[in-house]
């Protein structure tokens, strides 16, 4: 996300442009039991989700500051959602800014791993009526090897 934040950054310079930067927290906590992963509230569940809204106010702070550094304007929110996708609250809030671009860090990943995670950027990049621009970590961009003709 931060190679995100800086390639959005560099655009919103470049073009006079606003960002909106935008944090979800998704209050959705998965616990573990014998039959399998469901939803069962966990005495934790409050310190988990304060943690979280610590934590994404202190991304949001950061990026920021990031961005005010180099003269962009922001607009900042953090979104809490519970039982919607994480995907569908980025492409709301982008309908309500008017956005005429969704930034996003991806991890890139592929086959099982996405499979089972899912891809909140990929969600977006399905759903979305604005482009989308993906910036994939470098660390986990990987050369496709090519498969030897037959």
């Amino acid at each position: 996300s931060n190679r995100g934040l800086d390639t959005a950054i560099t655009m919103a310079m470049e073009q006079g442009a606003r960002l909106c930067l935008l944090h979800v927290i998704d209050e959705f906590v998965p616990t573990q039991n014998m039959y399998g992963a469901t939803y069962t509230p966990a005495t934790y569940v409050d310190e988990y989700l304060n943690a979280l809204r610590e934590g994404g106010k202190t991304i949001l702070a950061k990026a920021e500051a990031k961005a005010t550094k180099r003269e962009v304007k922001t607009d900042v929110v953090l979104v809490e959602t519970l039982g919607h996708r994480v995907a569908d609250v980025i492409i709301e809030q982008a309908r309500k800014w008017r956005a005429d671009l969704i930034v996003l860090g991806t991890h890139g990943r592929r086959g099982l791993t996405r499979l089972v995670m899912g891809s909140d950027a990929e969600g977006v990049v399905r759903s979305s009526r604005v482009p989308v621009m993906l910036i994939r970590s470098p660390d986990e961009a990987r050369p496709r090897t090519k498969r030897p003709r037959k």
